[in-house]
């Protein structure tokens, strides 16, 4: 066999993803938890006035509704409490909950917790509270980020925190019910220039249209999926977890791309458009690049997505 998924990770070495993000996710974490807490206001804050936030749907908020309401029964300080466990990670029962979550159900969670601090159900930032000089530093460097680059890392800090799942044994993992995919009527074709390999087409027609059963027959049995800045997720079981739970209503726009022979009957795969999400809508577009390795039997054996460092790295396809 000539590829492993280590050595499918090297292909096209020349992409350019997005470092900022994780160096910014990693200054990020090592900020106080109240700074933490302050730093995802101010910068929801700011950013609401150029990105809109869509309301979370009722699938993702009635699971996290009863937590919510243990919430505002609280007292502010231990509303207040309650939210630096959190960004702590500590071993609470409102920690252990949430970290059985699924991301799209944690976002919605905040998006409700902000609400509520608005309305003065919860414990807001103390008015004139202050950054640290650690936090109003990353807080301009989010800031200077691209807007798609901005969301990743708000998405990600919020996702990471509660309890840590490896500590918690055996457990139930709390996601949206799977819904339906679209009739065949209401989904569109994408077109690709420079590839018109049909699993290809297929991946992104097939995401597009939240049909998670066909889009995984795509991939090889020990087929991978390495999501941005992660490591790969490997076998078509996981990797179907990881589409029902993270790519719900996903608009894939693939623009261009080219195809390139491998060893052994494999072909290499580079896509490059942008994702939108349904929680930032058509304003914000993520700038991504598709890496595929298909085997011989044109069945993908490996994906790495990649957050794109700029939007001139879309046309940027050397090898």
């Amino acid at each position: 066999m000539p590829f492993t998924i280590d050595s499918a990770r090297g292909i096209f070495p020349n992409t350019l993803s997005a470092d900022a993000v994780p160096a910014t996710i990693a200054r990020f974490n090592q900020l106080s938890a109240e700074d933490q807490l302050a730093l995802i206001w101010f910068a929801y804050l700011e950013m609401g006035k150029t990105i809109t936030v869509a309301a979370p749907g009722a699938a993702n908020m009635q699971f996290a509704e009863a937590t919510l309401n243990e919430i505002k029964q609280m007292t502010p300080q231990e509303q207040s409490q309650a939210m630096c466990d959190l960004a702590n990670r500590a071993d609470t029962p409102v920690c252990r909950t949430y970290a059985t979550w699924s991301p799209n159900i944690k976002l919605g969670f905040w998006y409700r917790l902000g609400e509520l601090m608005e309305q003065g159900a919860v414990a807001p930032i103390p008015k004139g509270y202050k950054l640290s000089a650690n936090a109003n530093s990353v807080l301009v460097a989010i800031q200077n980020l691209e807007p798609g680059q901005q969301i990743t890392v708000l998405r990600n800090a919020v996702v990471d925190m509660g309890f840590d799942t490896s500590k918690l044994g055996s457990y139930k993992r709390i996601s949206e019910p799977v819904v339906p995919p679209k009739d065949m009527a209401q989904r569109t074709q994408v077109t690709i220039e420079g590839v018109s390999n049909p699993t290809i087409l297929s991946y992104m027609n097939n995401l597009n249209a939240n049909d998670f059963d066909a889009l995984i027959e795509l991939f090889a049995p020990d087929g991978a999926l390495q999501p941005p800045f992660r490591r790969p997720i490997v076998g078509k079981e996981a990797v179907l977890q990881f589409f029902r739970e993270e790519c719900l209503n996903l608009k894939l726009i693939p623009k261009q791309g080219v195809s390139e022979p491998a060893e052994d009957g494999y072909t290499q795969i580079k896509v490059t458009g942008s994702v939108q999400t349904p929680w930032f809508g058509a304003g914000v577009g993520m700038n991504i690049a598709w890496r595929f390795l298909l085997n011989s039997d044109n069945k993908i054996f490996f994906v790495a997505i990649d957050l794109l460092a700029s939007p001139k790295e879309l046309l940027n396809f050397a090898r």
